[in-house]
């Protein structure tokens, strides 16, 4: 099978294409030929050495990837979920090596979940690690209630444009921040406010929020904190909880924490439901082709993606 391999931490010109076997299901996994893949931040920044790239590294060789789609084509032991010919979606063994960016891909079957009918493979594989992340966030960590005001910064991305469609799912009243290139598209996915943050500070155009959801890091929880109510919620998936933050949250009576998506089938079960229903899309920026990776990268580097970037084989 064809893989994409990682020399070395670096640029794109470290991708090589390679030969390699096919890997063989084990106890509790499946064998997926893959059909498209999902490219997401974290895929570049481990690229270039940092997040999971060390972890990575002591499993040579390193094949970047965690979002894949396709037909399951091998069955391991013990496995009952799922059988030859289904077809599937997830993001699989993340926080570990996923080892995505190949023609097939061995996973545990309840990372999984099948493709809905009417859910084209490219939709689904874009539904996974971003919407995932929105779903476990805000249903899992936040709690997010009917009635409750919630802030999504970067509102547009990958995950934003999940969160906001499955906060408003979940009730609650919806404020993204964006440029204003992106005033039409947030607001279709059913924002009750925007702010355009090219436009001077989210902190003068909103207050008293339930809960922030942070996809930006930086300096954006610190400043975030000014948003909050007492007893609110700021949860950070791209860094940016520093002590700093955490005794200023503390001083104000807030909870401030941040978060790493974790491989869930069950919760892949609810995103499934949720496309299926037209309750939540996705909405695809650019599909490239498997050759192309490199050029994948370099989108999801400029920060400009509107929605998900998607590979396909």
């Amino acid at each position: 099978m064809k893989a994409i391999i990682l020399k070395e931490a670096g640029g794109t010109e470290n991708f090589v294409i390679t030969e390699m076997p096919v890997p063989v299901p084990q106890k509790g996994e499946v064998l997926v030929k893959v059909a498209a893949i999902s490219v997401n931040p974290v895929d570049i920044k481990t690229r270039k050495g940092l997040a999971l790239y060390d972890k990575l590294k002591s499993d040579p060789p390193i094949i970047l990837g965690w979002d894949i789609a396709g037909e399951v084509v091998g069955v391991g032991e013990d496995v009952t979920s799922l059988e030859e010919g289904d077809e599937v979606f997830g993001m699989v063994n993340f926080p570990g090596h996923g080892k995505a960016y190949a023609e097939y891909v061995v996973a545990q079957a309840n990372h999984l979940a099948e493709i809905p009918e009417l859910i084209s493979t490219q939709e689904a594989v874009a539904g996974t690690l971003a919407a995932l992340t929105a779903w476990q966030v805000l249903v899992d960590e936040a709690k997010v209630q009917t009635g409750e005001k919630v802030l999504i910064h970067a509102a547009a991305g990958g995950v934003g444009h999940f969160a906001v469609q499955i906060a408003k799912y979940l009730g609650a009243y919806v404020i993204g921040t964006a440029s204003d290139a992106n005033y039409d598209f947030v607001k279709e996915l059913g924002a009750d406010e925007f702010i355009d943050y090219t436009q001077g500070s989210f902190e003068d155009a909103v207050k008293d929020v339930d809960v922030v959801f942070d996809i930006v890091g930086g300096t954006n929880p610190l400043r975030s904190l000014n948003v909050l109510k007492e007893g609110g919620r700021l949860v950070a998936i791209a860094g940016g909880i520093t002590d700093e933050v955490k005794q200023i949250a503390n001083s104000k009576k807030i909870n401030a924490w941040p978060y790493l998506v974790h491989s869930n089938g069950d919760d892949m079960e609810q995103i499934a439901e949720l496309l299926e229903a037209g309750t939540i899309k996705s909405c695809i920026f650019k599909e490239y082709a498997f050759e192309d990776m490199a050029e994948a990268h370099k989108q999801s580097e400029t920060g400009k993606t509107r929605g998900k970037i998607v590979v396909v084989l």
